[in-house]
Formats: structure tokens, C-alpha cells, sequence
């Protein structure tokens, strides 16, 4: 018998000509227009940017469906009425158009949201401030190679809400979820992992208290059945067990667990009622840093119930790592280059600088959330030899550098730019041979680039014209 998806009928059903407000013209919410056209219900679409600015294939999609739209700085001033609302994930659900519009009755969710709700099948997610990516991809890539049918989204991979159709009962589906589409989120996966929380996009949340809230939601809503994966050496993740109504795994770099999975000097174990059993060697697994050992760490927490532990080691010794992550780009004159554009805060950096024992020649610097750039100094210190900035952050790295070698009696070349370009100009002239050139900006990238992926291609790109 073919599998039918009740919830999914039900919901297809009750948008039939519904008036129907889509909040954002970004990755995931670009498909629901199809989607709805197809159900027939009474769409507007909202966007921030200018017209000119919307992509000629959107815009000729909007045209051919005759959708309403309301575009620009005061784009929300015609969100009156709505039935049903998909908003963003950058747009905070807190914000007085939203607020109005819920207190009229309009359901106000999200295609991540409704894609956990009307799930048929298992679901795992994944968030936290650092890791959530590699940790994502590794959990499906090691149930695909269990034999499992997977789909991967959330914050990376396809939108998936429009795929619901073709997912069955016996399928798993595998999500990163950022703390934008956790806020306000009133439903949790079953398996939920949170690899750490640290300060991390206080320039759009109104406090850390929301931003930790958010996080939150990833486990607040799962039954007695629940999993929550916990990184044991992360006191804010520590102390989220207590509100677990599911059952709590820990994985820890730190310490040697009764129970859960840990790095112990350079093995990889599952210990169990304080009998502790060898999975791996961190020799064999291509990741390299002890964050990335905790993401496997965090990965097998996740799938243990399921997967067998020579599957789960099958796929360490293969899994290369996610893109812009720690990322190799190419060799010159003895001096290796590393793409670390996902380092968008101060503890991806100070991860990344752990990474290496090799001397450092570091890029940072980009775009102000407001983060406290104090903790760094010291990593750079102790792991660079020459610290090259740009952007708007550059003078508040400068500043807590050089606070820094001050105090300790120190001089550390640092190299004040303009643009990358510039940088990487000046990390070709200046780093010797064994040295590690490390692009991670501990900044996001919105000054220059579109996101970090349009960052982190840019670095690669002027990496590859460098002529040996």
C-alpha cells in the first residue's frame, strides 16, 4: 500500500485559497512559491530589498503566478489579513508587523517549522554556536551509508518542505537549524544535538538570554521518548539536561564519562556504565582539530541506537569535511593555505588557530556583530606569528592584540588592510616555509561578501592565481 501523508494532505487542503505571506526571498522559501501557486492559494510576497534588486528569475516567477508583492525598506506595511504567514529565518518573529498579525489570528510559522511538524518520519537537528554543519553532515552521511534513505536541510543542503511528499515512515531526516529558525519554534526533533552555545549574532538578537532561548527550542517540545545530545564540556549545554524531558547523552574532549562518548588522548571511545570501548584513533579520521573530534563525537551520539560502529568508523576514514571549514586549498612553496571562512566569531577562530601546531600566519577580521573580541588575543599570541586584518573589525582585533603583547612583553607584525586581495598579497610575501597561511576572520562577512561561502570562494580564488 503507497504511504499517504495525512497531516500533509490535511494542511495542502486548508491553504487552498488562503490569503498566504511569504517573508523573504532566500533559499528556503524560494520553492513554497511553486508550492502554493499549485494549491491555489492567495499569495504576496515580502522582501526587504528594492525591486531592482530581486532576481529576474524570481521576479519573472511572481509575474507568470500573479502574486501580490510588497518590496523595499517598508515592505511589512501591507502584512494585514494574512491567514497563514512563512517568514524567514532572518526575520525575527518578534518584530510589531508579525506581533499584529498573530494577534489577528494569522499563523505565523516557517517551512523548517511545518517540515518538523507534518514529518512522517524520524528527525534529527542539529544547532549550536560552532560545528553544527560538519556535525549535520557527518550524522547523514554515516546513516547513508548505514543503508538508510536521508534527506539533508535545514540551514544547508535543499529545502525540504516541498519534498515532504516523497518521504516515507522509514526515511530519517537530518537538519541544521541556526537559532533563527529555532526562535519562537514550537515543536523539536526527536534526536536534538547541540554542540555548544557561545555569544554569536548579538547584532540581530535583542540579548544573549533570547539567543540562548532559541537554542533551547531545539529540545524544549520533545516527549519522554526524546534524545538530547549535550556537549559535557560546555557549562550552558551542561546545564540544559536539567530541562530535558528525554532521555540526555553527553560527549566530552574533556573527561572521561560513565556514559556517553568521548575523546580520551587520541582515541575516540563509547563508554558505558564506566566501561569504555575504542571506536577510533584520531590518525585515522581525515577531520583535523580537536573541534572537529568533538563534532564526530557529538555525530555518534546521535546515531549510535541505529548505525553499527564498524559503519560509523568506515565513514571517519573517508569523511573529508564540509566546504569553507578548516578547509585545505592548495601548497606553495612549502607554506599551506586554509580556508576558515565559516570562522564568523572569536571561538570558530581560536578553534581553528587550536587545529595546527605548525606556526600561523592569520587573516581575520570583517564585518561588526558586536561579539567581545578579548578572548582571542591570547590564542593569537600563543599560536601566530604575523596577524593580517580588514574590515570593520580589524581595529577592535588590533586593540586587544596589542593590549596583549604589552602586557606580556611582546611584538607581533600586524598588517592593517583594505581588502582581501590585499591580504592575501601580503600573507604570500611574508609566510616561510612550514608555515600555516589561515584565513578565519572570527567576523561575518557581510561587510564585503554576500555570506561566507561568497567569502571563502573569493579567498580560494585569489589563493589558486598566486604563481609559484
Amino acid at each position: 500500500m503507497n504511504f499517504v501523508n495525512e497531516k500533509l494532505v490535511e494542511f495542502n487542503n486548508y491553504l487552498k485559497n488562503r490569503k498566504v505571506a511569504v517573508i523573504g526571498l532566500g533559499v528556503s522559501n524560494i520553492p513554497l512559491l511553486d508550492y502554493l501557486y499549485n494549491l491555489q492559494a492567495k499569495v504576496t510576497v515580502f522582501d526587504n530589498r528594492a525591486i531592482e534588486k530581486i532576481p529576474k528569475e524570481i521576479m519573472d516567477k511572481i509575474t507568470k503566478y500573479t502574486f501580490e508583492f510588497s518590496f523595499g525598506e517598508n515592505n511589512l506595511s501591507r502584512l494585514i489579513g494574512f491567514d497563514f504567514i512563512f517568514r524567514s529565518p532572518t526575520c525575527m518573529p518578534n518584530i510589531p508587523p508579525l506581533q499584529q498579525e498573530a494577534k489577528r489570528d494569522a499563523i505565523i510559522t516557517s517551512e523548517i517549522e511545518m517540515l518538523i511538524e507534518m514529518a512522517p518520519c524520524k528527525v534529527i537537528g542539529v544547532t549550536g554556536s560552532d560545528g553544527k554543519t560538519t556535525t549535520a553532515t557527518l550524522i547523514y552521511e554515516i546513516l547513508k551509508q548505514a543503508g538508510y534513505n536521508c534527506f539533508l536541510g535545514g540551514n544547508i543542503g535543499t529545502p525540504l518542505f516541498t519534498k515532504l511528499k516523497d518521504i516515507l515512515p522509514e526515511d530519517i531526516i537530518v537538519l541544521e537549524l541556526s537559532s533563527f529558525q529555532l526562535m519562537n519554534m514550537n515543536i523539536s526533533p526527536q534526536i536534538s544535538v547541540i554542540t555548544n552555545i557561545t555569544p554569536n549574532h548579538l547584532n540581530i538578537h535583542s540579548s544573549y538570554e533570547e539567543y540562548i532561548d532559541a537554542k533551547k527550542n531545539i529540545f524544549k517540545y520533545q516527549d519522554e521518548k526524546g534524545i538530547l545530545v549535550l556537549n559535557n564540556d560546555n557549562e550552558l549545554t551542561k546545564e540544559c539536561a536539567k530541562q530535558a524531558n528525554g532521555k540526555v547523552r553527553f560527549f566530552s574532549s574533556k573527561e572521561k564519562l560513565d556514559n556517553g562518548i568521548i575523546l580520551d588522548a587520541d582515541v575516540i571511545k563509547e563508554c558505558e556504565d564506566r566501561l569504555r570501548k575504542h571506536i577510533i584513533n584520531i590518525d585515522k579520521v581525515l577531520l583535523n582539530g580537536k573541534h572537529m573530534y568533538e563534532n564526530i563525537c557529538a555525530a555518534i551520539c546521535a546515531v549510535k541506537d541505529f548505525v553499527d560502529t564498524d559503519t560509523i568508523v568506515e565513514v571517519l576514514t573517508k569523511f573529508k569535511g564540509v566546504e569553507h571549514r578548516l578547509e585545505f586549498v592548495r601548497k606553495i612553496n612549502g607554506v599551506t593555505w586554509i580556508n576558515d571562512s565559516i570562522g564568523t566569531s572569536p571561538t570558530r577562530t581560536i578553534a581553528g588557530l587550536n587545529a595546527f601546531k605548525e606556526e600561523i600566519v592569520l587573516i581575520a577580521g570583517g564585518y561588526d556583530k558586536q561579539l567581545d573580541y578579548e578572548p582571542l588575543a591570547k590564542p593569537i599570541l600563543e599560536k601566530v606569528k604575523s596577524l593580517i586584518l580588514m574590515g570593520q573589525t580589524a581595529k577592535k582585533i588590533q586593540d586587544v592584540v596589542t593590549k596583549q603583547l604589552q602586557e606580556q612583553g611582546k611584538h607581533m607584525e600586524i598588517y592593517m588592510c583594505k581588502e582581501l586581495s590585499q591580504t592575501v598579497s601580503i600573507a604570500n610575501e611574508i609566510a616561510k616555509s612550514g608555515q600555516i597561511v589561515l584565513f578565519s576572520p572570527a567576523s561575518a562577512s557581510f561587510d564585503y561578501f554576500k555570506d561566507f561561502t561568497d567569502r571563502g570562494n573569493r579567498f580560494k580564488e585569489l589563493v589558486n592565481r598566486i604563481e609559484e
